[in-house]
């Protein structure tokens, strides 16, 4: 992670785009440091292409719209080959009738560099996505699989040696095993560079998998950002609470406030949490609970310290590495558990369907959540 004390080399400050009638970025801020691997992660529609695109000169704020800044200066009004970036399209972008060498070179050429140069810089280019130049270099890029394609991508980007690329879901197309192959590698090269890497997607996993931060988009806004680890256990929102993980949700009334935590009164029963600020005893609380939280044991049991509450088991769905076991609690409400898989055709799972017994979780494994802006 990069020392947040350094210069942001990008900055966003009251940044909003607008197309006709519909608002794409509403009043966005957030800096990007150094060498960071910063993802901007949504659903579809949620701005993180238009965030990109600004940033990347394609799109301009609106007139009122707030400054983009990169190394201190403002690039509202910069054409893209001003501002010392390169992007990786989610299309790839290859040139179909030129080999791959000369993909790779593209960039070189537009950029003047004296031609006895761009071999050598071509071939480490190749050499750092791992296609030898000796198998590929001669090849159109409709004789290359998908991975190959992407390699090239990112190698023609990478030998204008850039200090900040961008890219827009570059995975999207692979199959999984190559996905998860390429997260490692691009966070591998990112470290290895110093290359302050930009990177749209909507997978959750793939962002936690690679980024320092993660900024997580919602209805044209930043939701949430932090560290992966700081958005996954602590979710602000009930949009980010569902969308990086699974999450449950009770809700109830802060009831009281117990030395440092809140007691939620529900229609399955009491429990704590941790208090936070701003919230009055008697308001109405959204409370989200990861599954692997979630601990169950026969009626009446489990640990004293925790929140306990009675249920039923509805429903156990396989996943492979785990199990979801599905509670009802008094009320109605479904409590989902994340039961580890020690080999079902060894160890069955004590539950089935119908079985009473007891969910519990550490009170500080609990969180009350903001509303979702409008």
């Amino acid at each position: 992670m990069p020392d947040s004390t350094s210069r942001p080399v990008i900055e966003f400050r009251g940044v909003s785009k607008t197309f006709g009638a519909f608002k794409a970025v509403r009043s966005i801020d957030f800096q990007i440091e150094e060498g960071e691997f910063f993802s901007l992660l949504g659903p579809s529609g949620c701005g993180k292409t238009t965030t990109l695109r600004l940033l990347a000169g394609f799109e301009t704020p609106d007139p009122d719209g707030g400054e983009v800044r990169i190394r201190g200066q403002v690039v509202n009004d910069k054409r893209p080959y001003e501002r010392d970036l390169s992007m990786v399209f989610q299309s790839y972008a290859l040139f179909p009738h030129l080999s791959v060498e000369r993909n790779i070179a593209f960039g070189l050429e537009q950029r003047k560099v004296a031609k006895a140069e761009i071999p050598d810089r071509v071939a480490k280019a190749m050499e750092m996505v791992r296609l030898p130049q000796d198998q590929f270099g001669g090849r159109a890029p409709s004789a290359l699989s998908g991975g190959q394609r992407q390699r090239v991508a990112l190698a023609r980007a990478l030998v204008v040696e850039p200090p900040l690329l961008l890219l827009d879901e570059p995975l999207g197309a692979l199959d999984l095993k190559l996905r998860k192959e390429m997260q490692l590698e691009l966070k591998e090269l990112n470290k290895r560079l110093g290359i302050t890497f930009v990177y749209v997607t909507h997978d959750q996993e793939e962002a936690l998998t690679m980024s320092d931060r993660i900024a997580v988009m919602d209805n044209a806004r930043i939701a949430q950002l932090g560290r992966p680890e700081e958005i996954y256990e602590h979710p602000r929102t009930p949009f980010v609470a569902r969308f990086i993980g699974e999450s449950n949700f009770l809700e109830g009334r802060i009831a009281a406030v117990e030395g440092e935590l809140f007691r939620i009164d529900t229609a399955a029963g009491p429990f704590q949490v941790p208090a936070v600020s701003g919230r009055a005893v008697g308001g109405a609380a959204t409370i989200a609970l990861r599954p692997e939280r979630v601990q169950l044991s026969p009626p009446g049991q489990g640990d004293p310290a925790f929140n306990r509450l009675p249920g039923t088991v509805v429903h156990i769905v396989y996943r492979g590495e785990n199990l979801h076991v599905r509670v009802q609690l008094p009320g109605g409400a479904i409590l989902t558990a994340a039961a580890r898989n020690e080999g079902q055709l060894r160890v069955p799972l004590r539950w089935t369907v119908g079985d009473e017994l007891t969910v519990s979780w550490n009170p500080l494994d609990g969180h009350v959540l903001e509303d979702d802006p409008a």
